[in-house]
């Protein structure tokens, strides 16, 4: 999964065409599942460069740390907020230091090549610390599928498990189900919000 493909893309999440509450009311509804506010670490797993759920995550006193595979990406997003630990690599290889209290993936995992998708799901859910939360979008189809779409210009991969095959991975991972809406409707636009076992 080579960064090269996303690098000319990122000016696009900070202009005027992008809509600045993209996923914003779910990550609050998300945040909502942590039961206090303390101090702990949040990741942002394909972060890009649009730092908007930062201020959301602060509030509930979380550090946050960001990884994306696009170098134009990450230098963007540093200069928007140099508080966040970023780090430049594909998250399918990428060390994983710690546990996080609360982890985002938004629009990022469908770019993950499906014969990885459950391995990357399984890591992400493994690093969520007990009563952990994970936000994530996916496409909301019934079955697995993979296709590779130039609507934005550079051919991207698209790909998911399908629902049958989200509620299998989070069930292995040993998380709970907490939301799941198709919230950009006619679009099968997924978003599932799971918390970790205690």
């Amino acid at each position: 999964m080579s960064g090269a493909a996303y690098d000319g893309l990122a000016d696009r999440w900070l202009d005027a065409t992008f809509n600045p509450d993209n996923g914003v009311a779910l990550h609050r509804r998300a945040l909502s599942f942590l039961d206090k506010v303390i101090e702990d670490w949040a990741l942002n797993a394909g972060c890009g460069c649009n730092t908007r759920f930062n201020p959301l995550m602060r509030q509930h006193g979380l550090r946050i740390e960001g990884v994306d595979v696009s170098t134009r990406m990450i230098a963007l997003a540093a200069q928007a907020d140099p508080e966040v630990l970023l780090h430049q690599a594909d998250i399918r290889d990428w060390p994983m230091q710690r546990s996080y209290r609360f982890i985002t993936a938004w629009d990022s995992l469908w770019h993950v090549p499906l014969s990885d998708q459950r391995a990357v799901m399984l890591r992400l859910m493994a690093a969520l610390a007990p009563g952990g939360v994970f936000i994530f979008s996916a496409g909301g189809l019934d079955a697995a599928g993979e296709h590779v779409d130039d609507a934005m210009g550079p051919p991207l991969r698209y790909a998911t498990l399908g629902i049958p095959g989200l509620l299998s991975v989070i069930e292995e991972a040993g998380c709970e189900v907490r939301h799941l809406e198709f919230d950009q409707l006619p679009e099968r636009h997924l978003a599932l919000i799971v918390q970790r076992r205690t």
